[in-house]
């Protein structure tokens, strides 16, 4: 068997165990499941041009530009405080004096399904960087993302003012302006909610639908330098032969997709809103993988002299 027949055997039998019920994300699920060409989505789109120098002349060399998608980071976004579904990551996170408990509004009852839901939100390093690097290789020359692994790039536990406040964003024209800033429409009867002000709160009778706004609304603060928040930016920066993914936008593919973590693990990935099954948390803990898209092209020589896409 081949190198290229026992990766995909090895991908086919990883697929095959997804789809059940998750409760327990753990760090080795979570690596496994960046065995995902759907997420992937490897294309070579075109051409690097560079000028190589040497003692007997120069010359212009060229390699081949790829555009994939990277798993940036896991976005949890849960009902208790303390309690991020991802367990080996929960001591980031624990309550403090000033983020306490959770959850929302509704005691339970079936009539009841209009309250506000609050929830936290987790932006944490994606921890399969050498599992993902491996399976791009096969494919051939591959990119490297913005994030490292573990590192937290947004606590919401430590966001208090903005998170569980709104502040100052509840001010803003994103915020006060109908229609702005939506995931979903309402003309297209799949609206989900409303990404400003990005915080915890929001009215949402569907708790998948609640996690995954919040789910997005902490995406969109890290692919953003200067947000009036606690946080580090989730950004690369453009070099040559290197064209690094950008500012999160909802319902935009070609900014980022989200890969359900739990509570189920899916092989696949999507915008929100999506039409895929959803599956309600028993504890209200949802988590996703971020996805971002990146291109390059191998260094040929010491000076980059441009590109050229195909379309």
């Amino acid at each position: 068997m081949t190198r290229s027949s026992r990766l995909r055997a090895g991908i086919a039998t990883i697929l095959l165990t997804t789809g059940a019920p998750s409760f327990a994300l753990t760090t080795a699920t979570i690596a496994a499941s960046t065995l995902s060409p759907d997420c992937l989505e490897y294309r070579v789109v075109g051409i690097c041009f560079w000028l190589r120098c040497s003692s007997f002349g120069c010359s212009v060399e060229t390699s081949v530009k790829v555009r994939h998608f990277v798993p940036d980071a896991v976005v949890s976004s849960y009902a208790n405080t303390g309690a991020n579904p991802w367990l080996e990551v929960r001591p980031m996170s624990p309550p403090n004096a000033t983020a306490q408990a959770g959850g929302d509004g509704t005691t339970n009852q079936h009539h009841e399904n209009n309250l506000a839901k609050f929830k936290n939100a987790d932006v944490i390093g994606h921890p399969g960087g050498y599992v993902f690097s491996q399976f791009a290789s096969g494919f051939g020359y591959s990119c490297e993302g913005a994030g490292t692994a573990f590192m937290p790039y947004l606590l919401s536990s430590l966001d208090t003012l903005a998170w569980r406040y709104n502040l100052p964003e509840m001010l803003y024209p994103e915020a006060l302006t109908p229609g702005e800033r939506e995931i979903g429409s309402r003309s297209g009867g799949n609206l989900w909610g409303n990404v400003y002000p990005r915080g915890g709160f929001l009215h949402q009778s569907d708790d998948y639908l609640a996690g995954a706004v919040v789910a997005q609304r902490a995406g969109d603060i890290v692919t953003r330098r200067g947000q009036l928040h606690v946080y580090q930016p989730l950004l690369a920066s453009a070099k040559d032969g290197y064209w690094p993914a950008g500012a999160l936008l909802e319902s935009d593919s070609q900014t980022g997709k989200w890969q359900e973590l739990t509570p189920t693990l899916s092989r696949t990935c999507a915008v929100f809103p999506h039409r895929a099954a959803r599956v309600q948390a028993r504890q209200g803990d949802y988590a996703w993988a971020l996805w971002r898209p990146y291109s390059c092209c191998k260094r040929e020589g010491q000076v980059f002299l441009g590109s050229v896409d195909f379309n």
